[in-house]
């Protein structure tokens, strides 16, 4: 996977130019969505956050020209430099001084304090490129990053198993209710769900997912080595078995290693907590057509 991860992401954007592109139709269903969501928003002020953002692309090439544009403060959240540099400029040049930009891992739940609940939650070419089990665990923190009556647009490549249909009974699992979901027939799988339930508070200082990139013709891998799950210090499990993360709200306890099967050296992240997920990195957009 070393040349899926090591991909160069301010280059990968150049297929959005190109209007017959696959990056170029998904695109275009993302805006779509995006003034839908705008279109039937209550009046006033409005929140949107984007994970992953890329060069915002999809938002801010909605909010030039859309009525609402002055009702909407926005942040995205890029990891790399060149890619948010170019958002900034993009928003610059059409006038929203209230879109901002930060140069940062979109994983990490404190980049969003201030920001949510966000009436509008942009996870675009962010599924495609996790591990199924992170996928899950962020549509979690949704519940967290998503107002009552706000709409999360995200993104997932239809490789099989297609888990387009698993990302809609999570959501589903978690008080969303769909409003749109890509025909598969349209080869791009995106989709746009609208929260029905209460929020809740934000949990600070935790990261929601490891961004693992993905490979063009067959995904993501669709799960970690056990070892990366272990954490670093010993953890309050029955017989000194260790505490795996399962996403917001939930944790696991698995068994020791045996004579065996020695237990690989732990990862040098710190342990995380049963709410948290993992690290993140990487644009907004990446690269699976997803």
């Amino acid at each position: 996977m070393a040349s899926v991860t090591e991909r160069d992401w301010y280059d990968w954007h150049r297929d959005y130019d190109e209007p017959d592109t696959a990056l170029a139709r998904r695109l275009a269903a993302v805006q779509d969505q995006i003034r839908a969501a705008l279109d039937a928003a209550p009046p006033g002020p409005l929140h949107a956050i984007s994970l992953c953002a890329g060069q915002g692309r999809d938002l801010i090439g909605v909010l030039a020209r859309h009525p609402r544009r002055d009702d909407v403060t926005a942040r995205l959240v890029e990891l790399d430099p060149r890619n948010a540099a170019a958002a900034r400029g993009a928003a610059e040049a059409a006038g929203l001084p209230r879109v901002e930009v930060v140069t940062g891992d979109a994983a990490l739940t404190d980049h969003y304090a201030g920001m949510v609940p966000a009436y509008l939650v942009l996870a675009c070419g962010v599924f495609g490129n996790l591990t199924d089990d992170d996928v899950r665990r962020t549509i979690g923190y949704c519940i967290q990053l998503c107002a009552h009556g706000g709409t999360v647009v995200w993104t997932r490549g239809r490789w099989e198993p297609d888990l387009v249909p698993q990302i809609s009974d999570w959501f589903a699992d978690r008080g969303f209710e769909p409003f749109w979901v890509s025909d598969p027939a349209e080869g791009l799988g995106a989709g746009a769900h609208r929260f029905a339930a209460t929020p809740v508070s934000l949990e600070r200082g935790v990261r929601m997912f490891t961004f693992t990139g993905h490979h063009p013709r067959t995904g993501p891998a669709r799960r970690r080595p056990l070892r990366d799950f272990y954490p670093e210090r010993p953890a309050a499990c029955p017989a000194h078995g260790s505490v795996v993360s399962a996403g917001p709200r939930e944790s696991a306890c698995i068994a020791p290693p045996t004579a065996a099967s020695p237990r690989q050296a732990p990862a040098s992240r710190p342990a995380c907590p049963a709410d948290s997920g993992v690290v993140s990195a990487g644009p907004r957009e990446p690269a699976c057509v997803p």
